[in-house]
């Protein structure tokens, strides 16, 4: 058995949903390979991002993200309590809530078992939040 756990920083983007499958693969692909099988568990160390699974192909899919949750949890509400971040920044709790902070993903012969049209979103909350630093922890069985 064999565990392994490393940082990813993911470069700096908008406020957005943003596939970031090749970013983190190129960051594990080493830590990938060997393994069998196994698990890779995603965390993001942030509570105004998120990370989610979803369509790879369409950015309207992401666009579309952004619209509906946007809409759902609007900036300007007049109830909100903690603004000394910003206007973005409440919203971006509840967005980063509501999409989750981790993912588990499988991992078989050496390779992320993802369906075809399946990947992985950085969920991008604040209008600039900065660089997003993830934790990547890996376990499994080498071949």
């Amino acid at each position: 058995m064999v565990w392994d756990q490393q940082e990813i920083q993911l470069r700096a983007r908008e406020r957005g949903y943003h596939l970031v499958t090749d970013e983190v693969l190129e960051a594990l692909e080493e830590h990938i390979a060997p393994l069998r099988v196994g698990l890779l568990h995603l965390f993001i160390r942030h509570t105004s991002a998120s990370l989610t699974l979803n369509e790879n192909a369409s950015s309207d899919v992401r666009g579309d993200f952004r619209r509906h949750l946007d809409r759902m949890v609007p900036e300007d509400a007049p109830y909100w309590k903690h603004t000394v971040e910003g206007p973005d920044d409440m919203p971006a709790h509840i967005k980063a809530s509501l999409m989750g902070s981790g993912l588990l993903l499988p991992i078989g012969d050496g390779e992320l078992r993802l369906g075809t049209w399946q990947g992985i979103y950085l969920c991008e909350h604040r209008n600039s939040g900065g660089p997003r630093r993830l934790v990547a922890t890996l376990v499994g069985e080498r071949a």
